[in-house]
């Protein structure tokens, strides 16, 4: 704080009212006395009363410098630095000369964060007057904290774009396995069934491999589930065309079951009394087939159903669209 130039002014008030300098003359009365009053109570170490005699100086007499000057170093003292700046500004607008108070104007600018308007008030101080270094060096630690200040902004918008790309990218890649892990898998069980084939149609022409021991059941839409029976029937669920084959002992295909009900069979499972179940899997729901024909819908809301397996009068399905397994009681 300035202190130096509060005992200054009170010197040179007692010298003025000696030999009635003109200048100080200027200042009215009443406005004089606020101010030899503050200068009082700064002597007695009241900062803040002092403060109050100040800023009744300027309201007698708002072109009082000096008393502007010492409200801003109290101001600052006291930790109010808003209201130190505005007492600095308001000598500014009436003595841009006064390359003190524009000095502690950027000072204090820079401390609350202000570096634009610190720069700006250093920009007023010419390089040849009395704190002229004091203004470079000041300038030159605020292009610091503004370089500081820039690379932390550029580094937070990285940083936040990375985050928005992640972000996106993960939501994109959840859709595309959402959408595309199911027909996966049906593919990948087609391709596994094709090479099955060709392992058959290569056993067949390998003098090695007796071909009798080898059958392939073709023209089969997208086969998935299998299950047999007790007479050795074999049913297959074509998946792309909604349909369960059957497969008798004499290697004839016929179909067994197509009904709207069926949208995309994938597992099949075969109680003790013959009935088959389902897996459902675009209508989230397992289906049974009695004996007879009859279809009823046995589970619902399993979200896309999958491989099925029964043992001991349990039946286990998996729910792909819920990652979990159902175990549901057969009666």
């Amino acid at each position: 704080m300035k202190y130096s130039r509060l005992l200054r002014i009170a010197v040179i008030f007692s010298i003025i009212t000696c030999f009635g300098n003109t200048a100080f003359a200027q200042i009215g009365d009443d406005a004089k006395l606020q101010y030899n009053k503050g200068i009082d109570y700064y002597q007695l170490g009241q900062y803040t009363q002092a403060a109050e005699s100040f800023r009744q100086a300027v309201n007698l007499d708002p072109n009082y410098i000096d008393a502007y000057y010492n409200l801003g170093a109290l101001m600052e003292y006291l930790g109010k630095d808003e209201d130190a700046l505005n007492a600095f500004k308001q000598i500014i607008l009436r003595k841009p000369e006064d390359y003190e108070a524009v000095y502690k104007a950027a000072e204090i600018s820079k401390r609350i964060g202000q570096l634009d308007k610190a720069s700006m008030y250093l920009t007023l101080i010419p390089q040849d007057s009395m704190i002229g270094q004091k203004a470079t060096a000041l300038s030159n630690s605020i292009q610091l904290d503004l370089d500081k200040r820039k690379q932390e902004l550029e580094a937070a918008i990285k940083e936040q774009e990375e985050t928005v790309q992640n972000t996106a990218q993960n939501a994109i890649d959840s859709v595309k396995q959402a959408v595309y892990e199911p027909q996966n898998k049906i593919m990948s069980e087609a391709q596994r069934l094709a090479e099955i084939d060709k392992l058959n149609s290569n056993r067949n022409e390998n003098p090695e491999v007796p071909a009798a021991t080898i059958t392939n059941y073709n023209n089969i839409a997208s086969p998935t589930g299998i299950v047999t029976d007790s007479a050795g029937n074999l049913y297959v669920a074509g998946f792309s065309d909604n349909t369960i084959y059957k497969i008798g002992s004499d290697n004839k295909k016929i179909v067994y079951i197509k009904s709207p009900k069926i949208d995309g069979p994938i597992g099949l499972a075969m109680d003790k009394s013959g009935n088959i179940y389902i897996a459902n899997y675009n209508k989230n729901n397992v289906l049974k087939v009695g004996n007879g024909g009859e279809i009823t819908e046995l589970l619902t809301d399993i979200k896309n159903p999958y491989c099925m397996y029964i043992t001991d009068s349990y039946l286990y399905v998996s729910s792909q669209g819920n990652n979990s397994v159902v175990k549901y009681r057969l009666q």
